[in-house]
């Protein structure tokens, strides 16, 4: 995690935070419910996979939709960075999370392989809707931050030691920047540079 000198503070950008799970529980979840299809299971193919749909849906509307309020609460009342403060680029951001993450990660990847003898898929699928939550909800805070034409930073230190949680009870503000800040775009994707003619 970037440190900050001279009385600044490291900041990590929170769409990048809330995005950094997307991409591994998401691919996870989609090897683990194409493993799954390969057992029959108690259940079936067909049951295990409309189960699997349910889930899939419900947990990508639940992932999407908690903490909005506490976010958007924290986001209207960021506060400008200092000049002392230091950008966290998105690798280190994704980095880290990831690197936190790993072995939560690989629990989820066999507990849902194996619940596939019971209903194949259908626990890959609620993985992968998990990494969908995620992802729409890191676009609804680009849409805030376009709104506010301003990108929402969190206190690395405030942040667990896995680098989770940019919503959580140790967070008791959020750092504002210029729209054009860091090398995240809003919502936490990688900025794309214009082509050169």
């Amino acid at each position: 995690m970037a440190r900050a000198g001279r009385g600044g503070q490291g900041l990590a950008r929170v769409a990048v935070v809330v995005r950094a799970g997307a991409a591994p529980i998401g691919w996870l979840g989609a090897l683990a419910a194409g493993t799954g299809l390969a057992v029959p299971g108690l259940t079936g193919r067909r049951i295990g996979l409309l189960a699997g749909a349910a889930l899939f849906l419900l947990t990508a509307a639940v992932v999407a939709g908690t903490g909005r309020r506490r976010y958007r609460r924290l986001a209207e009342g960021a506060v400008r960075a200092g000049r002392h403060d230091v950008l966290q680029d998105r690798a280190v951001s994704l980095r880290v999370w990831r690197r936190g993450h790993r072995w939560w990660l690989l629990a989820a990847l066999l507990a849902a392989l194996a619940s596939s003898f019971a209903a194949p898929a259908a626990a890959g699928l609620l993985l992968a809707g998990a990494g969908t939550g995620l992802r729409l909800k890191a676009a609804w805070l680009g849409r805030l931050e376009r709104e506010a034409d301003a990108l929402l930073w969190v206190r690395v230190d405030r942040l667990d030691k896995r680098g989770g949680r940019p919503a959580g009870r140790a967070v008791k503000g959020y750092r504002s920047t210029g729209p054009a800040a860091g090398d995240a775009a809003p919502g936490g994707a990688r900025r794309r540079t214009a082509a050169l003619v």
